[in-house]
């Protein structure tokens, strides 16, 4: 099994950082560029284990996708109707961004689909997906009672609905508005508080009337892309960003700058943790593309204080929590987390596995069935931690390595390339 070593930083991090493109919008635009009339340039998308399966899944159904170089794709987009039946199961690998917004996508279709994955993806829960799909009409088939991959759809003749979301959620939002694209009537969705709207920026960027009914409220009217041709950038993923912002504020004397960083206002709840902690951060040359708003972080090391995060604060730095926690291990005081059951159903169960392996290296943490309760300030000492096949965990237990006394060493390491293949490389980097 691959691991990885790191060791105290012995030197403050400073210059200019460089990370992968944002994820969750080369996601989307890989599966929205193929329905446009017409060619797209994308520039700057991440190639990842889990877009990489995206991408291979759209192609089984048929759409043209070239690859000009290691950054950019080439799309020649056919129509809103142009995907045709796969051949085989559309392999999403261990992606539940792809299986959920893909099952958007195949409720539209007339024709046979069947979404599956590896067995991490198998125990992600998908109810939440199939129940508001099926009430548009599609025909969906999927292991105990509707609950886990595989999925199997026939889709086709939706109809738009209103519903409201249980749990705030980007994914299952978003495979809503994407079937309700196919849908004989405008689709309104409620949530509980806002989550992240990358869809719908691109979707408008993309001449699909999407409304914001209100903060909570969207609605998205079936009808074809009114852009023919496209070209658009896509920015540097905040969330592979955190793991940097949180390695300067905690190496002493560090300032970092990290360039063309997507500050979207349902991706940035961490920074508002964190200054709420006492963090300050600097942004420059602030501007918007495609609808994205971005610009360059400027972040220096500071002492930190607690917080209490929950509420509102969960949806908008859902993916963040296990480098908020490393964090918070550093925080005077006591950081408390609630409302975030939701971690217990990511790549791993975030609450259980963040609580053990950061015991492991001395840490103050009680797990809650919602959250965690972390006590700090805390000195770390390096110790052997295991990633649970969670790239979000793998990282943060190496940004933990470069403030513990001793060595870390983070079996499992191979999982970074679903989402930061060169994740490793960069902090040894930063820290020389």
């Amino acid at each position: 099994m691959p691991e990885f070593s790191i060791s105290r930083a012995a030197n403050p991090l400073r210059g200019t950082l460089c990370v992968p493109a944002d994820k969750s919008i080369t996601h989307r635009a890989l599966m929205l560029a193929p329905l446009l009339h017409g060619e797209t340039r994308i520039e700057n998308f991440l190639d990842s284990e889990t877009t990489r399966a995206t991408l291979n899944c759209m192609r089984a159904m048929g759409a043209d996708i070239q690859e000009i170089d290691a950054t950019a794709l080439h799309v020649k987009g056919r129509g809103l109707y142009s995907l045709r039946e796969p051949h085989e199961t559309l392999w999403c690998r261990g992606s539940g961004t792809t299986i959920r917004l893909l099952a958007g996508l195949c409720a539209g279709q007339h024709f046979l689909s069947v979404l599956d994955g590896t067995p991490a993806l198998k125990r992600r829960p998908m109810g939440r997906i199939v129940e508001p799909l099926k009430q548009m009409g599609a025909t969906i088939l999927a292991r105990d009672n509707d609950r886990f991959p595989p999925l199997v759809f026939r889709g086709g003749n939706l109809r738009g609905i209103e519903y409201a979301l249980p749990i705030a959620s980007a994914q299952v939002k978003s495979a809503i508005l994407l079937a309700g694209l196919f849908a004989d009537s405008p689709t309104t969705i409620h949530e509980p508080s806002p989550s992240r709207d990358h869809t719908e920026r691109l979707l408008r960027a993309l001449g699909v009337p999407v409304e914001n009914l209100s903060p909570t409220t969207v609605c998205v009217h079936p009808r074809q892309f009114k852009i023919q041709n496209s070209k658009f950038k896509i920015p540097a993923d905040f969330s592979s960003a955190a793991f940097f912002i949180v390695a300067a504020l905690l190496v002493k004397n560090s300032q970092a700058r990290l360039e063309n960083v997507g500050l979207n206002p349902g991706r940035i709840g961490l920074l508002d943790a964190l200054t709420r902690m006492g963090a300050e951060f600097h942004i420059e040359n602030q501007r918007e593309e495609n609808g994205e708003p971005l610009g360059d972080m400027v972040v220096s090391s500071v002492d930190l204080r607690a917080t209490d995060v929950g509420g509102s604060d969960v949806p908008r730095m859902i993916d963040e929590f296990p480098i908020f926690a490393i964090a918070a291990t550093q925080a005077q005081g006591e950081t408390r987390v609630r409302d975030a059951q939701e971690l217990r159903v990511k790549e791993s169960d975030r609450i259980a596995t963040l609580s053990s392996e950061l015991r492991k290296m001395g840490a103050q943490i009680e797990e809650q069935e919602d959250g965690f309760v972390i006590a700090g300030p805390t000195k770390l000492r390096g110790a052997r931690v295991n990633a649970h096949n969670d790239h979000r965990l793998a990282m943060s237990l190496a940004v933990a390595g470069l403030i513990a006394e001793g060595e870390t060493i983070i079996e499992g390491w191979e999982c970074v390339a679903d989402s930061f293949p060169n994740f490793g490389g960069l902090l040894r980097a930063a820290k020389s």
